[in-house]
């Protein structure tokens, strides 16, 4: 899949000139920041980040060893009563028991003008509190008092992590501009870290070898470091030391159908390549895809959990019993843990429960459902494998590294390519995953370790399908049937809506939706028979669907049905637009006219072709006596439209939707 300028996938870091830090002191706010009503770069912002700065160092306690300590402070401008949301801050951290993160905030004080002198506000203890995210996460949050528009806000906080492994990564970029971020990391020569970038626009940075010393008073309890030479109460070593400095950073701002905008922003991550301890051989980490999944595949809460059979084995002979096949068989094994085994909404490609216990107690997360699943397919005599992914809002899986996945799905190996299952949503079916898991690529691990790079975005075309045929009076009232059909992810999506809403809200929201019509006869067809189409049915009567202008009628064919807004305005597009799968709508209306009429202007056939056949656009109509006959495609063949493509998919956009906006007009004869 070629995206352009997209990422930086390696990052060299070479000896550069140090670049100058710009002096910021918390509780320095000056009365020209305080009277600033709008950022100089950014009318629009409604709050900027003025500074921003971290530093994640390495340091040593004599009873536990190294230890990452994180300590930031900030300090943003808020602009405008929409920036408010600014004053609330969080900050996550791990909380499991193998790793019990810390996080402190201190010095948070908001500041304002009043009557030309400067206003503190304090953060209270009641400002300040902790809230569980997950199973394995917390979070400490802040609510800063006394905002207002211009008020400055600033704060720091310390994250103090048991693991050294680990260095937060830290963004240049949000959705307000930057106008200064520093973040600096310091490691010893015993670890070697991999700094990686992505976005568009990158930080300076310089790199320093510093000379440093820790005392060691107990060698016995030296941990980590019980082999090091001990002659002296100190230990000598070389600190590695990288500044990266981003100055005027842009907003970034979200576009029409993008993936996840965190994908682009400007960061850099450090991920653990090796450490290498005095007198102690080198202990490599990830390094490569396959050396990624072969340490998850390993992990007891993953491979041995696809190993254990005995506790569903007789059910699933008993299912399929007569099930020869292919299709039938996995078909029945997904539906038989849909149904048998709810997901409990924690995603994770290491079981929580384990398979045996999510069984028994029809409840897991998604490695204890997927890990189940494919134990069963395997089982069953299929070819069934593993494939890590990361989830949409999880960011794309770019660097090799073991949190770089967050879910875990199935995929069976066929002579005609995988077949991809996920048991943890109701209405998914055979190679129609949850909307969440459509995320560029997932990675297959095999039980001999190795492991294949799997497109998880769609190839098939998924269907809307309208019939519609409608009357229109003397006086422009339209009466009329429609009939819907969906298949594939447009059925998906179509049978998640009519689950959010009863009925009679479904049909309240559509009727608003759709020019105050009114809906009678109502009905659905397949709503619970996943692998046929969704199929709705519905009469409708309107009186405000056509204009009635000096005796004529002005009607706009597709009614309801027409795109009217073009959701591409922007001059140059920055991210790829995603539109999750390929699809195609299709709409079959007649129109009868009332008498005395005649039909003065019709629009004209058109069909737009885009390159590559990434998509097309077909529009007929044509008169018979008082019937009128429309036929109309808009086909996107492809999930995924690269930047380059662009300015095609938007002229293409603007045709079409200048096309569907004409309208008929309608004589008295």
């Amino acid at each position: 899949m070629k995206i352009i300028k997209l990422f930086s996938l390696t990052v060299i870091l070479l000896i550069a000139s140090k670049a100058m830090s710009q002096e910021f002191k918390l509780g320095k706010v000056s009365i020209a920041e305080l009277e600033q009503k709008a950022h100089p770069k950014d009318t629009s912002a409604v709050a900027a980040v003025l500074y921003k700065k971290g530093i994640s160092r390495m340091e040593y306690d004599q009873n536990d060893g190294f230890y990452m300590m994180t300590d930031v402070e900030t300090r943003i401008k808020i602009y405008k009563k929409e920036g408010y949301e600014w004053a609330n801050q969080q900050v996550w951290y791990y909380n499991t028991n193998n790793l019990k993160e810390r996080v402190f905030f201190t010095d948070a004080v908001t500041y304002n003008l009043v009557n030309g002198k400067i206003e503190k506000t304090k953060l209270k203890s009641d400002g300040s509190f902790d809230e569980i995210i997950s199973k394995y996460r917390g979070q400490k949050k802040i609510a800063m008092p006394n905002v207002k528009e211009g008020s400055v806000i600033e704060f720091r906080y310390t994250i103090k992590c048991p693991n050294p492994g680990i260095i937060r990564d830290w963004d240049f970029q949000t959705s307000i501009p930057v106008n200064y971020s520093e973040f600096k990391v310091a490691y010893p020569e015993y670890y070697v870290f991999k700094p990686r970038q992505k976005g568009y626009i990158f930080p300076k940075f310089t790199t320093l070898k510093n000379p440093k010393s820790i005392i060691i008073a107990n060698k016995d309890r030296a941990v980590g470091l019980a082999k090091a030479d001990f002659s002296k109460q100190n230990l000598d070593y070389i600190e590695t030391e990288i500044t990266y400095v981003a100055e005027d950073f842009p907003a970034l701002k979200d576009e029409s159908f993008v993936n996840n905008i965190d994908n682009y922003k400007s960061s850099i991550e450090h991920e653990l390549a090796l450490t290498h301890f005095p007198n102690s051989g080198i202990k490599e980490y990830s390094t490569d895809w396959n050396s990624v999944v072969k340490t998850i595949y390993e992990y007891d809460d993953f491979g041995p959990e696809l190993n254990k059979t005995g506790y569903f084995e007789e059910d699933l002979k008993k299912l399929l019993t007569g099930i020869d096949s292919q299709n039938e068989r996995i078909w029945m094994i997904l539906n038989y843990v849909k149904t048998n085994v709810k997901w409990n909404g924690y995603t994770g490609y290491e079981c929580d429960s384990g398979v045996k216990k999510a069984y028994k107690e029809k409840t897991g997360n998604i490695a204890d459902i997927n890990l189940m699943l494919t134990a069963m397919l395997r089982y069953s005599g299929l070819t069934a494998n593993p494939v890590l992914v990361s989830t949409r809002s999880n960011g794309i899986a770019l660097f090799p590294n073991r949190n770089a996945f967050n879910y875990v799905i199935a995929a069976i190996e066929t002579p005609n390519g995988y077949i991809l299952l996920d048991g943890s949503d109701k209405y998914s079916t055979p190679n129609v995953l949850p909307f969440r898991v459509l995320n560029w690529m997932g990675r297959l691990i095999r039980k001999d370790g190795s492991s294949e790079e799997i497109d998880l975005m769609p190839k098939k075309v998924s269907n809307d399908i309208v019939f519609m045929n409608y009357d229109i009076d003397a006086e422009g009232n339209v009466k009329g049937k429609t009939r819907r059909q969906c298949t594939d992810y447009n059925a998906m999506l179509t049978r998640a809506n009519f689950e959010k809403l009863k009925e009679d809200e479904y049909l309240e929201k559509l009727e608003n939706n759709s020019g105050k019509i009114e809906v009678s006869e109502y009905s659905r067809t397949n709503e619970k028979e996943l692998l046929s189409p969704t199929i709705e049915t519905y009469s409708f009567t309107g009186n405000n669907l056509c204009e009635l202008i000096g005796g004529k009628i002005y009607v706009n064919p597709m009614l309801f049905f027409t795109q009217d807004k073009n959701p591409f305005k922007q001059e140059v597009r920055e991210y790829p637009v995603d539109f999750g799968f390929p699809f195609m709508d299709k709409y079959n209306i007649t129109i009868k006219i009332p008498e005395g009429f005649a039909v003065e202007t019709l629009p004209a056939a058109v069909a737009y072709n885009m390159e590559n056949n990434l998509g097309s656009f077909k529009f007929n109509i044509a008169a018979n006596d008082n019937l009128l006959q429309l036929n109309i495609m808009h086909q996107i063949n492809e999930a995924i439209v690269t930047t380059e493509q662009y300015e095609m998919l938007k002229e293409y956009y603007k045709s079409m939707i200048a096309k569907q906006t004409e309208k008929i007009v309608l004589k008295r004869i």
